[in-house]
């Protein structure tokens, strides 16, 4: 059995699975107040049982909202602790890429960066099976299009997917329905599936650029 966890972004999800089997999962997007719903929300989803049943606990390790990830990763961090449970680091985007596996075209997973920069990463969605095309970047909109027009169909999702698509002014693009457009825990469950598992110890999160605070630091130092 996998716990699966994510709070990378606005929304915030966890699942309880045994291999491809979803026992329980939960998905709320009600903003950014993961320090008071992320923990009761992993507590409904074990469904009383005990953490130490648990096989590995998944988390969204990054990219996305850095007080999110923090959440997420500290969260994991301590039940894994707790119990000596291994951990697995999945990739927010490639959890998102792991909505489409019933579809054939190329997954073009964006979180909103500010500034019209995403946190993206492309994948292949190719009969069941998802395909990494690129690592997990900080990228603008203008190079994204250049990067998509090589596609015949593409897929946007992630909680960037809307502006992307509404400025992206590309033909070859659709926008994923609302209802699979976002990570959640099954995604990062499936993602997790391949994946190393490692101490709690060795969790982090993985950040695709300083925070604002640490640009500004940065700057007043730079001076």
């Amino acid at each position: 059995m996998i716990l699966s966890v994510d709070s990378s972004a606005v929304t915030a999800s966890a699942a309880l699975t045994d291999g491809d089997i979803v026992i329980k999962n939960e998905f709320i997007n009600a903003g950014l107040t993961h320090s008071e719903t992320l923990l009761p929300m992993i507590k409904r989803v074990m469904q009383g049982r005990s953490f130490s049943e648990l096989d590995a606990i998944a988390v969204t390790a990054g990219p996305g909202s850095f007080t999110g990830v923090r959440i997420g990763v500290a969260t994991v961090k301590g039940l894994a602790f707790e119990n000596e449970i291994p951990c697995i680091s999945v990739s927010t985007l490639e959890a998102i890429a792991y909505n489409f596996t019933d579809k054939n075209a190329v997954i073009c997973a964006v979180m909103d960066a500010r500034r019209m920069q995403f946190y993206n990463a492309l994948f292949r969605a190719q009969d069941g099976v998802i395909t990494r095309l690129c690592d997990d970047r900080s990228v603008s909109i203008d190079v994204l299009r250049q990067e998509l027009k090589q596609y015949s169909n593409v897929i946007i999702a992630g909680d960037g997917a809307e502006l992307c698509y509404n400025n992206i002014g590309i033909d070859n693009v659709t926008l994923a329905d609302e209802d699979v457009r976002y990570q959640n825990g099954i995604g990062v469950a499936k993602a997790a599936l391949n994946k190393e598992r490692i101490s709690a110890a060795a969790l982090m999160p993985v950040y695709l650029r300083m925070s604002q605070a640490e640009r500004e630091l940065k700057l007043k130092k730079n001076k």
